[in-house]
């Protein structure tokens, strides 16, 4: 086990709360004033992880914190103390949360293993308003760019290819037909491809449930690559949100798909690179304790 000196780890954690209030200063603003938003929220409302909670720091595995003294981390699950030291309980974790960390070493390494699909165009946005009446779409108070008409032509002159399930269960009663797949919970690791923005988005999802074993350094980073996703697959979709400063990317058009797919496929190395990182916090996670390995 690696052990951080008080000052060292102080000196992490401060930093660390620090990144996290400046990301997330507008959506606990707008929280305050009760103020929605369309695109930002969705890390919170979605994934149903707090600012407080992403704000807690944590060092990971197989690292001690040393501290004679209380340490807000003693009284967190899954932490434990041993003399002057105060660590993670990987033993606990595992015992707890082993089919957790069996499904997702499954597929994550299973998503990173494929080569990427970039022919879905952010199509999955559209197809969650296809032929709906604009009080029931998902984001009511903003109109649809083309309105309803030219929205539900863009959707039936496209051939739909999503691969996420957790997309794919949003579409419209007369959407999902169209689609080529048929993704289901069940089959989520066979579909799964790391050119999906989805895909790259959840890996805030996978880090966050590994919380504490995984470290808060690649939360984080988790985290900022899914609010640059969720960015772009807004601008993608069918709203109109230039009054936000959102410029659309409009995949009705060449332009437009040559633009999404040129940032589909940056998006992708960055949430591989996270994947890779994951994988291996996991394995030396079961190294650790391999009495437990899933």
């Amino acid at each position: 086990m690696r052990i951080l000196a008080e000052a060292d780890w102080r000196a992490r954690m401060a930093a660390h709360e620090a990144r996290v209030d400046a990301v997330t200063a507008g959506h606990r603003a707008r929280r305050v004033a009760g103020t929605p938003h369309p695109v930002e929220d969705f890390l919170f409302t979605y994934y149903g992880w707090t600012p407080g909670r992403l704000r807690r720091w944590h060092p990971g595995a197989e690292v001690g914190l040393a501290s004679p003294a209380a340490i807000p981390h003693v009284a967190w699950r899954f932490y434990r103390r041993q003399g002057d030291v105060v660590s993670v309980d990987v033993d606990a974790f595992l015992e707890a949360r082993g089919d957790t960390v069996r499904f997702v070493h499954d597929l994550v390494g299973r998503t990173a293993a494929r080569p990427g699909r970039f022919g879905c165009f952010g199509l999955h946005e559209w197809a969650m308003v296809y032929r709906l009446p604009q009080a029931e779409v998902r984001h009511s108070a903003w109109p649809l760019r083309l309105g309803q008409r030219e929205t539900d032509a863009v959707v039936e002159a496209h051939q739909i290819s999503c691969s996420h399930f957790d997309a794919y269960r949003f579409f419209t009663p007369d959407a999902a037909p169209r689609n080529v797949l048929r993704p289901t919970r069940a089959s989520q690791a066979a579909h799964e491809q790391p050119g999906c923005l989805h895909a790259g988005m959840d890996l805030y999802k996978w880090a966050m449930k590994l919380c504490p074993v995984v470290g808060s350094d690649l939360v984080l980073d988790s985290f900022e690559l899914a609010r640059e996703i969720r960015e772009l697959d807004m601008r993608a979709s069918p709203y109109d949100l230039r009054e936000l400063g959102y410029q659309p990317v409009r995949i009705e058009t060449p332009e437009g798909k040559s633009e999404y797919v040129e940032e589909q496929r940056r998006f992708s190395e960055r949430s591989q690179a996270l994947r890779a990182r994951l994988i291996e916090a996991i394995d030396e996670l079961l190294v650790a304790s391999p009495a437990r390995t899933p």
